[in-house]
């Protein structure tokens, strides 16, 4: 066994100990089907949203763990619910009026508000697609309109037909005495409107597969369960399909975990096997509210990567899946200092240390080099005192502090200087507030600048940090408050770079004008 399979089956890192359970699922024997399945399933019936993406790409690492340990070949579906009901106008796409004749039609006959495809349906489905090819996914992407209607689901559908007392029973525990009244899992498509119907079931019929309703205006009509002329109610459809599947694998959000087992019993009577499940939480925006495909609240895959790298994203995804976090813009420059820190270490650390580490789980064995020879948060705090419109502005001040970097041999840094000027501009430069010195703090400042004035040193982050931290030692107790000082009279900011860093990066001469500046009131309005 090699070095790095005997470290994966020892590992605690969360990727690891979901594949060793879902290896479990076969040590005695081989899947029939010759791989083992991993789904996760998109609901388009708004604006693919940031969870989204990170259900796709934590699955996608716990695929990689598991082929790490494991020699069974795996695969990946990505599978739309577009043949849903639009039951409500999502608020964040136009043409709202016209998108109101289709109410209660399958996704993908709905117009679509942008006018670029033939559906809304089809709309999201594409938007899903290209971010999760942003990002270099291996997937497999299935529409459940193509499901249903090219037959591929008839087998489990005709199934349901055989056990739909079955079916019904582990349904109506779950539902409210009046719900439970008219209930049926089976959807007809009504043949004239098109619309998806909610309608009590008058008959179903074996011997022939057909369903007996009337519709709203009372209208008895049969229609055969294949051939996409009806379609299951979303709870029996997640069973259904990981039968139809043989799904091994799926994980959702914690507002799924009490249908666990009204899934699995389904999948089970219709004739699969329950997959492994894992739930993870939910992503919050700025005010703690839930993210929602409809509302598009928080924070867009494409407003991400205005500002930061996909790896960053990547890197904030792996988190604590289990916890829930807020995903807005601040946590920005937080992901991208952590996700090179964790690059940098990757390269020195042992098999046992290399998978607890995130980067691996984001770019498996081709783990790059970083080289970000500025962290990201200087960035910001150099195109803050610089007023950077441009990020060939911040490589003026980088080229002196690191005469080897280069937009060339340094893409990765390139690159983060853009993100930091627009980062810059439109969060940072807003909500500046700078105020004036008072009392220790001004002779401090002063004794900084005379002694930045007369400095003729090594110009390194150490040497200029020793000096920063001799000054604020003789004069405040705690430390702290002489940083504070620093940031919020010089950057306007509550928080800040280790400084001597930030004067070796922005110039020994620049800081002293920097403090006259600000001792002249400069900063502060009025």
């Amino acid at each position: 066994m090699s070095e790095l399979r005997q470290a994966a089956l020892e590992s605690k890192a969360w990727p690891f100990e979901e594949a060793r359970r879902l290896a479990k699922r076969y040590e005695k024997k081989a899947p029939e089907k010759g791989y083992v399945l991993f789904e996760t399933g998109y609901g388009p019936s708004g604006l693919p949203h940031i969870g989204t993406f990170g259900e796709v790409l934590r699955t996608t690492m716990i695929r990689r763990a598991f082929e790490v340990i494991s020699d069974i070949p795996t695969r990946l579906i990505c599978f739309s619910d577009d043949m849903d009901g639009m039951r409500k106008i999502p608020g964040n796409v136009p043409n709202q009026e016209r998108l109101k004749e289709d109410i209660q039609k399958p996704l993908t006959s709905v117009y679509d508000p942008f006018e670029t495809h033939d559906s809304f349906g089809d709309h999201n489905n594409a938007m899903l697609r290209r971010f999760l090819d942003t990002f270099g996914f291996e997937y497999e992407f299935y529409s459940a309109t193509e499901f249903y209607k090219s037959g591929q689901f008839d087998e489990v559908l005709k199934r349901a037909v055989d056990k739909y007392d079955d079916v019904m029973k582990v349904m109506l525990k779950s539902l409210r005495e009046e719900r439970a009244a008219t209930y049926s899992i089976f959807l007809p498509i009504h043949p004239e409107t098109g619309r998806v119907l909610y309608v009590p079931m008058k008959s179903v019929n074996k011997d022939d597969y057909t369903i007996t309703f009337d519709d709203e205006d009372g209208k008895e009509w049969t229609l055969p369960v294949t051939g996409g002329n009806v379609k299951l109610q979303w709870k029996p459809d997640f069973g259904a399909r990981w039968a139809a599947l043989g799904v091994d694998f799926e994980m959702y959000g914690k507002d799924h975990s009490t249908n666990t087992p009204i899934y699995d019993r389904i999948c089970e009577i219709l004739g699969g096997k329950k997959p492994e499940h894992f739930t993870y939480e939910l992503f919050l925006d700025d005010q703690g509210q839930k993210i929602s495909k409809s509302s598009g609240n928080g924070i867009s895959i494409d407003e991400w990567l205005t500002y930061a790298s996909t790896e960053s994203l990547s890197y904030f995804m792996f988190l604590k899946p289990k916890t829930a976090k807020r995903l807005y813009f601040d946590v920005i420059p937080k992901a991208m200092d952590e996700y090179h820190q964790q690059l940098r270490a990757y390269a020195e650390q042992d098999a046992k240390a290399r998978l607890a580490n995130p980067v691996f789980h984001i770019h498996g064995h081709n783990v790059p080099a970083s080289d970000m020879v500025v962290p990201f948060s200087m960035l910001l705090n150099l195109a803050s005192v610089s007023g950077a419109e441009d990020k060939e502005t911040l490589w003026g001040f980088i080229r002196r502090y690191a005469p080897e970097a280069s937009p060339e041999t340094n893409p990765q840094l390139d690159q983060a200087a853009g993100f930091a000027v627009r980062y810059y501009n439109d969060f940072v430069k807003p909500g500046k507030v700078f105020r004036a010195a008072e009392g220790i703090e001004i002779e401090a400042l002063e004794a900084l600048r005379d002694a930045l004035k007369a400095y003729d040193g090594e110009e390194s982050d150490e040497a200029l940090q020793s000096v920063v931290y001799t000054i604020g030692r003789e004069r405040f107790d705690p430390m702290k408050a002489w940083f504070s000082c620093l940031y919020e009279v010089l950057l306007g900011a509550k928080q800040g770079p280790r400084f001597g860093g930030f004067i070796a990066l922005y110039g020994v001469q620049e800081t002293v004008a920097l403090i006259d500046r600000a001792l002249a009131g400069e900063f502060v309005e009025g």
